[in-house]
């Protein structure tokens, strides 16, 4: 079409050729690669975490130092953690840091005492519903300190002294993200942004950074359309932080998608942006009306990721969310559930499909005219039936002729027509391609 690096008149799609038997592998090895790893809001775990993407792709690191004023939030304190356990009086670790990350509290404060049980379990958080398994807790912004394990391994200890000690520091140092920018034929962004402050929790989000990750990969020796930036920072502040520091490159963003927890079996999902009927949102809510499983659309709330960050008022980006299974809508959700059996490479290919399947639309979406608009041109004589009249999908592809033919009056674009037809993109999208390569659809005007 328009631009052959990109699309190719009548060739493979951007989507094909980002695509690839084993992508799911690929994914999920580097999911199992970064998911030991103890992240935060701050710290080396996220330095070492975007060094690990960075084998990958050519990353861009920033620091932003403790103090920094980022609209109404300050950056922080940094935090680090060496070593962390309670132990009982033979000198027994009842609970580790190493064996798990999420045994600590997410910025607890360093500490090391002895206490009777009873007094030490008002610093300990277990999940009764649900007694096998580790919660996930953290206090960013009110400094304490405390520990997290299975309910029932806390019913299970007896009565005594036990020593509680935390090894980290909290001290002024700096907030780390990254970001890799693919450039396009345009300077308009396409942008693509996932959390990196959450530690062992492989849906949410070890998922989502390893799929950009490998995303960007493949994207990046192909010509585009627009440019493409990914964004891998610690959720909330983290966007604040580079929005604070981007305005003009913020203002350069025509569509975007945060993703978590999509390496699962749910869903899929999508959450519109504040838009709600941005080219993103339509091209989304599209594929996931033709997507198997139990996809659901929803609006805009300004609760969730980092969506509501880029969708707040003052920018009010085009910007949606895309997961599988909904954050807080499985009981693995922010426990020691979310490791790596709950993740498969099947459900990380299917996520990656869909993430490559919306950019084809949005990088091939356009107005074309019928250069033969009184009645239907006279396909047979051209050979256009007889091309497809063997097919299974004959039939379809014929009707997608149709469709485009009729609908290409210069005023429709291809996911006009592919919405009003019923059919996928990429089915109308096919049939212009080789409409266009026999000369009967051309570029619309303005």
């Amino acid at each position: 079409m328009t631009v052959p690096g990109w699309s190719g008149t009548g060739g493979r799609s951007l989507a094909g050729r980002l695509d690839e038997e084993g992508i799911g592998a690929e994914i999920f090895a580097l999911v199992a690669d970064i998911y030991p790893i103890c992240r935060s809001i701050t710290g080396n775990g996220v330095r070492e975490t975007l060094r690990r993407l960075g084998r990958h792709i050519p990353l861009t690191v920033h620091e932003v130092p403790t103090g920094t004023q980022v609209f109404d939030w300050t950056i922080p304190r940094e935090w680090n953690i060496r070593d962390a356990y309670i132990a009982d009086d033979s000198g027994r670790h009842v609970v580790d840091f190493r064996d798990h990350t999420l045994h600590v509290v997410n910025y607890s404060t360093p500490v090391h005492v002895r206490m009777p049980l009873a007094q030490l379990r008002q610093h300990i958080f277990t999940l009764p519903d649900q007694p096998d398994l580790i919660p996930y807790r953290t206090s960013y912004y009110e400094e304490r300190w405390g520990f997290c394990m299975a309910h029932n391994a806390l019913m299970a200890l007896p009565d005594g002294i036990y020593e509680a000690r935390i090894d980290a520091t909290l001290q002024d140092g700096s907030l780390t993200y990254g970001e890799f920018l693919h450039p396009g034929d345009s300077d308009e962004e396409f942008l693509f942004s996932a959390h990196v402050c959450h530690p062992s929790l492989a849906n949410d989000n070890c998922a989502g950074l390893a799929l950009l990750t490998r995303l960007a990969a493949r994207l990046a020796p192909l010509r585009t359309r627009y440019s493409y930036r990914f964004l891998f920072a610690p959720g909330t502040i983290g966007a604040i932080t580079w929005l604070a520091r981007n305005e003009l490159v913020a203002s350069r963003i025509r569509h975007g998608l945060v993703l978590s927890c999509v390496g699962d079996s749910g869903g899929p999902s999508y959450k519109r942006s504040r838009q709600g009927d941005a080219a993103i949102d339509r091209a989304m809510a599209h594929l996931l009306h033709h997507a198997p499983g139990t996809p659901t659309v929803t609006d805009f709330v300004p609760y969730g990721y980092d969506e509501r960050q880029f969708c707040s008022p003052g920018f009010n980006l085009p910007v949606g969310l895309f997961q599988r299974s909904r954050f807080g809508s499985f009981p693995e959700y922010h426990t020691s559930g979310d490791n790596l059996s709950f993740v498969r490479p099947e459900h990380l290919a299917s996520s990656y499909r869909t993430i490559t399947a919306a950019i084809d639309i949005i990088e091939n979406d356009q107005r074309l005219r019928n250069v033969l608009p009184k009645c239907e041109p006279q396909l047979g004589r051209r050979g256009l039936y007889a091309a497809i009249g063997g097919s299974q999908a004959g039939p379809s592809r014929s009707m997608a002729m149709l469709w485009t033919l009729n609908f290409a009056d210069g005023h429709h674009s291809l996911l006009d027509i592919a919405e009003r037809a019923g059919l996928p993109f990429s089915e109308i999208a096919e049939a212009a391609s080789i409409l266009e390569i026999h000369g009967l659809l051309v570029p619309a005007s303005g």
